[in-house]
């Protein structure tokens, strides 16, 4: 019997620890030839390549290199780019995951050419349609054949949507799958050392959103905001480059107080040490939400809304806004040792993946 072709799809950073999972579980099947498919979307040292490293992922087979650009030129060279491994490749599935650009570009070229699609991480919504990824997650769903989901909300989102239940597919968290992996090799990371951190006794932020950083005075707000918080505990700030662009266009990225320790973007093992021995992270992320939940970190999550509603209903995840008063005060709530207990939503077990890879090779070769 001929192999079954899959390709799967990377293109942003949480993409990356996301099909690492799923590459390694289809190495089960030998029957299947899974081949990895890089955008290029994020193409730097520290935002990608050295997540294939330690995710132990092999070099793409496809590397397409669409790295500039606004949103939509970025998503019509993708297509463009994209289009030619299809016709070349003639895979029997192509797989996205997340909510990026590369997720939509190359489930609009699979769905022209007639080629199944299989979303990871399907069925999350914010509700709020000014957010990018709010449209990706809805068009990649809408047009996909198979819709892995992370956590029950997703379930009712797509049901509510008129998305037929043979589509969907409650597996859990590929994201908790990578984490647990790797969880043991965080523990011999040096980057406390390097940092001159003790644990339990800093906070780490993270905040790259249009909504937090690409405004001038909001900006200013977090500036302000964490020079503040910095009086009352250690901060670290790995920056994303979109937010670097923005604090170094308006001449504040000096204005942070010398207690606050920035950064450039830090690889995935060195960063997952971070999380775990943080006494609170204040972020904007989406994939943070998960992983604090998962090891019962604090986490304040500076947004008016998450798609990710599990991490604040069972997890230790807080919904504060967008206003740095309120995260400020809430802060120091954290701080003072006022903590939220939490739970791990249900599937989160390191087996999701796998769940995935024995679904899809049953559909495809049965």
């Amino acid at each position: 019997m001929k192999k079954k072709k899959i390709i799967s799809v990377v293109g942003a950073r949480p993409n990356f620890m996301k099909i690492a999972p799923i590459y390694k579980a289809f190495k089960n099947y030998s029957d299947v030839e899974h081949r990895l498919c890089h955008t290029g979307q994020h193409y730097d040292e520290k935002m990608s390549k050295i997540f294939f490293e330690e995710l132990e992922l092999p070099k793409p087979d496809f590397y397409l290199g669409v790295s500039a650009g606004t949103m939509t030129e970025q998503t019509a060279n993708i297509m463009i780019e994209f289009e030619k491994v299809i016709l070349s490749e003639k895979p029997d599935l192509v797989i996205v995951v997340g909510d990026v650009t590369s997720t939509i570009a190359c489930s609009l070229v699979a769905q022209r050419h007639g080629i199944p699609k299989a979303h990871v991480e399907a069925g999350l919504r914010s509700f709020d349609r000014t957010m990018p990824e709010e449209i990706n997650r809805i068009l990649t769903d809408s047009i996909s054949d198979y819709l892995f989901v992370t956590e029950q909300s997703g379930v009712v989102n797509l049901k509510n949507e008129g998305v037929p239940e043979e589509k969907i597919f409650f597996t859990g968290n590929v994201m908790i799958d990578s984490l647990m992996q790797y969880i043991e090799k965080a523990k011999h990371s040096t980057i406390l050392e390097q940092l001159k951190l003790q644990p339990q006794q800093y906070t780490l932020v993270t905040l790259h959103r249009p909504r937090n950083v690409d405004s001038v005075e909001e900006l200013k707000n977090i500036v302000s905001m964490l020079n503040a918080l910095a009086k009352k505990s250690n901060i670290v700030f790995p920056v994303h480059p979109r937010t670097r662009k923005n604090l170094e266009s308006a001449q504040l990225l000096q204005q942070f107080d010398d207690g606050i320790i920035i950064t450039e973007p830090i690889g995935y093992i060195d960063f997952l040490s971070l999380i775990q021995h943080a006494l609170l992270i204040i972020t904007d992320s989406g994939g943070i939400q998960e992983e604090t939940t998962f090891l019962g970190v604090q986490c304040l999550t500076a947004r008016d809304n998450t798609e990710r509603p599990s991490t604040v209903e069972l997890g230790t995840n807080q919904l504060i806004g967008t206003n740095w008063d309120s995260i400020y005060d809430a802060s120091l709530q954290v701080l003072s040792g006022n903590k939220k207990s939490g739970t791990i939503p249900e599937l989160w077990d390191g087996k999701a993946a796998e769940r995935i890879a024995k679904i899809l090779h049953q559909k495809l070769l049965y």
